[in-house]
C-alpha cells in the first residue's frame, strides 16, 4: 500500500511550500519521486521517529572480531596493482607491499584476511609462489581477465604482510584441482616447528619459524567454480581433506571452514551439519552479495532510488539467511560449537566503464556505507552463531576498502564504516529492540533504521545507528535500562547525495565527523539521523 506521505508529495507543484509550525522550508530533490526532475521543491525535510531499548546489564555473547574480516583474491587489481607493487616500485613499499596500505589497514584492525581465493583458490597450487621470485612459473588466472601473472606474490609475501598488519591470516585450500597431499604439506610448511621435509623447505626459502596459521577454508563455492559438486560429494571430499589437516603445534586446534551455501541453499548447510562429525568442522562457510538484479547490475555511481532500494533490500534479506542458516545449524549443534563464516559479502555492480569485466573494479559510494552499516549491525547482533566473515574484497574489487591509482590512494566509504565500527570488535553483545518506522518506496517498504550495540573491555558503550531511508531523517529514541552514563559523544558518515563518493581528484569528499546531534535526558538518549547516514555512539 503507498503511503499518505507519498501520495501527498505526488501532488506537489513546483511553487508549493510546507511547513511545520515554527520550521522554516528547505530546498529537497525528489529524485526518487520524480527521477526525470531536474529543479528542486521547496518542502520541510520529513521525519519519522523510532524507538530502541537497550538492556544495558544484558549483555552475555561475545562480538568476535573476525567479523570485521577481509577477502584478498588474485583477481583484477587487488594484488598486483592494488596490495603489491614490487620491491622496484617507485611507491613506498615494505618488501613489495605498499606501506600506505599496510598504515590504512592496521588503523582499520582488520582481524583476518582471506587468501588467495575465491575461485582463483581452486586452481592455485601454493608451491608455484615460494622460492627465488625469478624461478617461479607464470601461470594464467583462468577465472578472472585470463591474465598472467607470475607468481611473485605468494605464501611468505601474504603471510608477512598479515603480520605487518596485525592480522590473523585464512587460507583457502585448493580442493577443486588439487590434492590431500598437496594441502598437508602446505599445513606442516608454514605450521610445524620441527624437522621435517616442509619445515625444511621453508627455512631454505627464509623463514625460520612457523606462522601458525589456524584458519584454513577447505575449498571454496564446491557448489560452483570449486567443482560443481553436490553437496552429499562435496561433504565426504572435506573429511577426508580435513582428516589429514594435523594441528602441528598442538595446541589450539586448527580452525577448518567447510565451503557452505550459496545464499538460500538450506540444503547444503543442511548436509554439512548432518554428514560432518562436530569435531572435524568449526566453521560453515555462507555467501552472499547484495545488487540491484543478479543479471543487471546497474552502475555503482549512476544509479536511482529505486536501484537503490533494491540493493538494500537485498542486503537486509542477510538478516534472514543468517537466521535460516543458523536454525539448521542449531539442530545438529545446539552447543554453537560451529561457526557461520560469511565470508564473502558486499555490493556486486557493474564494472566501471573501459575496465576489465574480470577485474570487477567498480566505485564506493554512500549506498556503499548502507550495505556495510546494516551488514555489520546483522553479523553483531548473530553473533552467537556468525563468529567470522570477509568482506569482498580488500582493494580494487567489488566493495573494496580502498582504491588505487599507480601512486595515489583512496578510502572508500566503506572503509570509514568499519573504522567506526572496529569499537564492537570483542566486545559484548547488548541486546537491543527496535520499533519503528519504515523506509518505503512505492508499494513496497523496508526497516528503516538498523542498529547495534555493544560494551568493551573498559565499560564503554558503543551504539551503531544506520538510516538507509533516502528522504527522510529518523528521530530515534534510545531508552537505556541496566546502567547509567553521563557522557555521550559520536561520529558521523554522511553526505548530500547517495551517489556521493570518494574520488582520487577530492578523496576526502567522504568521511567521519563528529556528531553532535543528540540529547540525553536522564535515562534516555535522543538521536537525529540524516537520511542515508551511519552513525556511531559511544556512553561513558
Amino acid at each position: 500500500m503507498i503511503s499518505e506521505n507519498y501520495k501527498m508529495k505526488k501532488t506537489l507543484s513546483a511553487k508549493t511550500i510546507l511547513r511545520r509550525k515554527g520550521e522554516a522550508a528547505k530546498p529537497t530533490r525528489l529524485a526518487g519521486i520524480f527521477p526525470a526532475a531536474s529543479f528542486l521543491f521547496l518542502v520541510t525535510t520529513s521525519f519519522a521517529q523510532t524507538s530502541i531499548i537497550l538492556q544495558a546489564d544484558n549483555g552475555k555473547e561475545k562480538i568476535n572480531k573476525n567479523i570485521y574480516g577481509h577477502f584478498a583474491e588474485h583477481l583484477g587489481h587487488c594484488i598486483y596493482g592494488g596490495f603489491y607493487v614490487g620491491d622496484t616500485s617507485l611507491i613506498p613499499n615494505s618488501n613489495g607491499v605498499r606501506n600506505d596500505i599496510i598504515e590504512a589497514l592496521k588503523k582499520l584492525k582488520i582481524p583476518t584476511l582471506r587468501w588467495p581465493g575465491g575461485c582463483f583458490a581452486d586452481t592455485y597450487h601454493w608451491k608455484d609462489g615460494i622460492g627465488p621470485k625469478n624461478k617461479r612459473p607464470v601461470i594464467v588466472n583462468r577465472w578472472w581477465g585470463g591474465v598472467t601473472e607470475d607468481n611473485s606474490f605468494g605464501t611468505h609475501d601474504f603471510l608477512d604482510l598479515c603480520e605487518k598488519i596485525g592480522a590473523e591470516p585464512y587460507l583457502a585450500a585448493n580442493v577443486g584441482s588439487g590434492t590431500v597431499q598437496e594441502l598437508e604439506d602446505w599445513v606442516q610448511y608454514v605450521n610445524f616447528d620441527g624437522t621435517s621435509p616442509m619445515s625444511k623447505l621453508r627455512k631454505e626459502n627464509g623463514r625460520e619459524k612457523p606462522w601458525n596459521v589456524k584458519m584454513w577454508g577447505v575449498g571454496n563455492e564446491a557448489w560452483g567454480c570449486g567443482g560443481n559438486m553436490k553437496p552429499e560429494h562435496y561433504a565426504d571430499v572435506y573429511r577426508q581433506y580435513a582428516t589429514f589437516m594435523t594441528d602441528w603445534t598442538n595446541s589450539d586446534h586448527l580452525f577448518r571452514v567447510a565451503s557452505g551455501a550459496n545464499v538460500d541453499d538450506y540444503h547444503w548447510t543442511e548436509v554439512m551439519m548432518r554428514d560432518i562429525p562436530r569435531n572435524m568442522l568449526e566453521g560453515v562457510a555462507l555467501h552472499h552479495y547484495s545488487f540491484v538484479e543478479w543479471n543487471n547490475k546497474g552502475s555503482a555511481t549512476d544509479f536511482t532510488e529505486q536501484q537503490y532500494f533494491a540493493t538494500m533490500k537485498t542486503a537486509w534479506r542477510m538478516n534472514e539467511l543468517v537466521t535460516r542458516h543458523s536454525t539448521i545449524m542449531d539442530r545438529y549443534d545446539p552447543e554453537k560449537r560451529t561457526a557461520l563464516v560469511v565470508d564473502e559479502w558486499g555490493g556486486w555492480y557493474n564494472v566501471e566503464p573501459g575496465t576489465n569485466p574480470g577485474f570487477l573494479y567498480q566505485q564506493n559510494t554512500m549506498r556503499d556505507a548502507m550495505i556495510a552499516g546494516v551488514t555489520l549491525n546483522i553479523f553483531n547482533n548473530h553473533c552467537d552463531r556468525v563468529r567470522a566473515a570477509n568482506l569482498a574484497q580488500t582493494v580494487n574489487v567489488l566493495q573494496a576498502v580502498i582504491l588505487t591509482n599507480k601512486e595515489k590512494m583512496i578510502l572508500t566509504p566503506t572503509y570509514h564504516v568499519m573504522e567506526m565500527y572496529n569499537v564492537h570488535q570483542d566486545a559484548t553483545l547488548i541486546p537491543l529492540t527496535i520499533a519503528g518506522s519504515d523506509y518505503i518506496l512505492g508499494d513496497q517498504k523496508l526497516p528503516a533504521i538498523s542498529a547495534s550495540a555493544s560494551k568493551d573491555k573498559n565499560g564503554a558503550v558503543h551504539v551503531s545507528l544506520v538510516n538507509i531511508d533516502a528522504g527522510k531523517s529518523q528521530d530515534v529514541t534510545i531508552d537505556i535500562r541496566g546502567a547509567k552514563y553521563t557522557a555521550i559523544s559520536g561520529r558521523i558518515l554522511a553526505s548530500a547525495k547517495l551517489q556521493d563518493y570518494n574520488s582520487f581528484d577530492t578523496p576526502d569528499k567522504i568521511k567521519p565527523a563528529p556528531f553532535k546531534n543528540f540529547k540525553k535526558t536522564d535515562s534516555q538518549v535522543s538521536v537525529t539521523l540524516p537520511p542515508f547516514s551511519v552513525v556511531v555512539l559511544e556512553l561513558k
